[in-house]
């Protein structure tokens, strides 16, 4: 690993310390290695079959901006579609861009950077993982890094180590930018661009309400945030306020239309007299959703209190999971229930509902947003799910229950209530951003036509790069 270098520096004081107490920067400062040649083959069809997709690069003639995400579930790989979309968008429509210069034969690659790992790695198992024992640790360690002030910069340890076969992706394709919506990505372009001593800029989008402590911060040119409370979190972590905007969390293109409710619940046969409630038990992933159907199958026995409520269940792919829940309507005599397989356009069915109950995912509860639709977020949250929770709920903008007997109790207080539901409504207006997307590849279309970073510290090769930030703005 080199010599560790450690080095301070005499800095303002932060918010919270003691007037006029200097503060002492710490970085530690690895010298880097040298560089290691890509290494790693595929051990299954599969695999085969991604490794030639992820090692062929795209046409290096033309100006390429790469998005990237991690497969750890479909949030991430949701929010890199939705960014390749509306780069894509603004290329094939120049009156879209207002006058952001964008290249007319632009290239858009969507990569999975687990495919381009030493070592094949599971991202949907590496979720699952966090779904069951080890959740409260996940808990623990999700919101910052130790104490909260010991955070990551960025540096080649990873991309050296582990992702050699990007690096040379990267030397290949000389892209214009780079816009990751996962922290691996995003460490590992930051890595990459290190190695090769290109100045593309790196546009970092967290898909969740907060940001981890491992995001590459110092390093990158922007944080596209879903609020302010994420910039309020950013800034402690030195990281300058002309890097941080906020676009909201980018939503697939559906979301960024608006529908017509009677035509919606029409089209999907709901009754147009009724409260529609849409629970979203599809998964692509089904352990993190055990509990959530343990729930839902629960409830099923008293929905026959709710004559004003019509409730959807979608059980997405999982036809064994919806033929369950029918047997249980017939079975309990349920007449104001629905239950749908695979749904094709799903903005519009969240649309034409009232309430939807889900999981607090980022992208989820994005989505939601969107469609205007009021949440009840079901389950215990951890991780960047309970900052979710936290979020939605202080704002008036959801209600949060965890077991089955408080879904049932927040159904009747609906039930009782309705203007519940219009008050959630108008308070969700408030983080309601349905052109994410469009804004955050308009900035990045912006950085990728400026100037590069004159900041030495930024473009700075370190092989590991710890560093101290000012008292964290939210504390748990």
């Amino acid at each position: 690993m080199g010599n560790m270098e450690l080095t301070g520096e005499m800095k303002n004081t932060a918010a919270g310390d003691a007037p006029g107490a200097p503060e002492r920067e710490v970085a530690v400062v690895a010298s880097d290695a040298p560089e290691q040649q890509p290494a790693g083959t595929p051990d299954t069809p599969d695999a085969l079959e991604r490794e030639l997709a992820s090692s062929a690069p795209g046409d290096a003639t033309r100006p390429t901006v790469i998005v990237m995400h991690a497969s750890v579930g479909s949030g991430h790989r949701s929010a890199a579609n939705a960014v390749a979309q509306a780069l894509e968008l603004l290329r094939d429509d120049p009156p879209l861009r207002d006058g952001v210069p964008c290249p007319e034969d632009l290239n858009v690659e969507v990569l999975d950077v687990l495919d381009f790992g030493r070592m094949r790695m599971n991202g949907d198992k590496m979720a699952s993982m966090f779904t069951g024992p080890t959740r409260p640790i996940y808990d623990l360690t999700w919101r910052y890094t130790l104490t909260g002030r010991l955070l990551w910069a960025g540096g080649t340890a990873w991309s050296r180590i582990m992702f050699p076969r990007f690096t040379e992706r990267v030397r290949k394709a000389k892209p214009l930018a780079i816009v990751c919506t996962h922290i691996t990505a995003a460490n590992v372009a930051v890595g990459a661009r290190m190695i090769t001593g290109q100045s593309f800029p790196i546009v970092c989008v967290p898909t969740d309400y907060e940001t981890e402590g491992m995001w590459p911060h110092l390093h990158s040119d922007l944080f596209c945030v879903a609020n302010e409370s994420m910039a309020e979190t950013l800034r402690p972590r030195k990281v300058p306020e002309e890097r941080i905007t906020i676009t909201g969390i980018p939503a697939r293109p559906a979301f960024r239309k608006t529908y017509d409710k009677a035509a919606g619940r029409e089209k999907f046969g709901l009754p147009q007299d009724k409260r529609i409630v849409l629970a979203l038990a599809g998964a692509y992933l089904p352990t993190p959703y055990v509990r959530f159907r343990e729930a839902l199958d629960k409830m099923l026995p008293y929905l026959h209190r709710f004559k004003n409520t019509h409730l959807v269940i979608v059980a997405g792919a999982d036809a064994e999971y919806a033929a369950h829940l029918r047997r249980e309507c017939e079975d309990l005599g349920i007449l104001n229930a629905t239950v749908l397989e695979y749904v094709e356009g799903m903005a519009e069915l969240m649309a034409a509902s009232d309430l939807v109950i889900c999981k607090p995912g980022g992208l989820t509860v994005t989505e939601c947003l969107c469609a205007k639709a009021p949440m009840i977020l079901l389950g215990r949250a951890y991780g960047q799910e309970n900052i979710n929770v936290r979020m939605l709920t202080s704002l008036g903008a959801a209600l949060h229950v965890t077991t089955a007997r408080e879904l049932v109790g927040a159904m009747g207080h609906v039930d009782a209530n309705p203007a519940i539901v219009e008050a959630m409504l108008t308070q969700g207006s408030f983080l309601r951003r349905p052109n994410a997307a469009i804004d955050i590849a308009r900035n990045a279309l912006r950085l990728a036509a400026a100037e590069p970073s004159t900041d030495a510290r930024m473009r700075k090769k370190h092989f590991l790069h710890f560093y101290w930030g000012h008292t964290p703005a939210h504390i748990r």
